[in-house]
C-alpha cells in the first residue's frame, strides 16, 4: 500500500509511519518544514515538502497520484492562534479531501476530535470552540464528498506506551487513549471496509486492537 499522510511530522503521524513502513508499505508524511523530513526518513517514510495552508489542490494531488490511502492528521497545534484553526483542521482537511478526489484515491481517513458533534451548540468565542467548530466543518465536508471515508474521534491524547487494547465505536463516551493506540488504530482503518462512511471514536478499553476492528 502506498499512504499519504498529511500532518506527517505530528506525534501520531510519526508512529503510524513507523508501524506501515514496519510492515511493508511506501508511507509519504507531508510536511510544511523541509527541517522536519530527517525525522520522517527515520520512522521509515519519506517526506513530501508542502504547504497545506499555501498550495492549491492540484499540487497536492500529484503528491496523492497512486496512493491507496489518503489521511489527514494535521492540526494548528496549540498555541497556533484562532485563525489557523479555521486554516489548517478545516482548510487544510478540505483541501487535502479535494485533492484526493482529482487524484482518484477512494480511501480517506481524517483525524476528528472528541466533542466536535457538539460544536455547532457551543456559543462562545473561545480558542477551543473555534477548533471544535474547525474539526466539525472539516467532518461535515468530508460527509459529503463521494470518497471511501472514516472520520476517528479520539479521546484526549496521552504520550503513555500503549496497551493494544480499546474501545471503538460510533459512541465511546468521553475518556483517554494513547498516541501509540491512535496511529494502531489507523493503520487497521486502513484496510477495514466496515469502517468506511461511518464516523468512529476511540478511547482506552479492554479489547484488542484487531478484534476492535473486526466487530465494526
Amino acid at each position: 500500500m502506498r499512504v499519504v499522510i498529511a500532518g506527517g511530522h505530528g506525534q501520531i503521524a510519526l508512529r503510524l509511519t513507523r508501524l506501515l513502513s514496519a510492515d511493508g508499505h511506501q508511507v509519504v508524511g507531508v510536511v510544511r518544514n523541509p527541517d522536519h523530513e530527517a525525522d520522517i526518513a527515520a520512522a521509515g517514510g519519506q517526506a513530501a515538502v508542502l504547504d497545506l495552508e499555501q498550495a492549491d489542490a492540484g499540487a497536492v494531488a500529484e503528491v496523492l497520484s497512486g496512493a491507496d490511502v489518503a489521511i489527514f492528521a494535521a492540526g494548528a497545534g496549540p498555541g497556533s492562534g484562532n485563525a489557523r484553526k479555521d486554516t489548517v483542521d478545516r482548510g487544510a482537511a478540505a483541501l487535502f479531501a479535494d485533492a484526493a478526489e482529482q487524484a482518484g484515491v477512494r480511501r480517506h481517513l481524517q483525524v476528528g476530535s472528541m466533542g466536535a458533534d457538539r460544536a455547532e451548540s457551543l456559543t462562545d468565542d473561545s480558542t477551543f470552540t473555534i477548533y471544535l467548530k474547525a474539526k466539525w466543518a472539516a467532518e461535515e465536508d468530508l460527509r459529503a464528498r463521494d470518497l471511501d471515508w472514516t472520520v476517528l474521534r479520539p479521546g484526549g491524547l496521552t504520550d503513555d506506551p500503549g496497551t493494544g487494547t480499546v474501545y471503538l465505536a460510533d459512541k465511546t463516551g468521553n475518556g483517554r487513549i494513547t498516541r501509540d493506540d491512535v496511529a494502531l488504530v489507523l493503520a487497521g482503518l486502513c484496510d477495514t471496509p466496515a469502517a468506511i462512511g461511518r464516523t468512529l471514536e476511540l478511547v482506552a478499553g479492554d479489547t484488542p486492537v484487531r478484534e476492535a476492528l473486526e466487530n465494526l
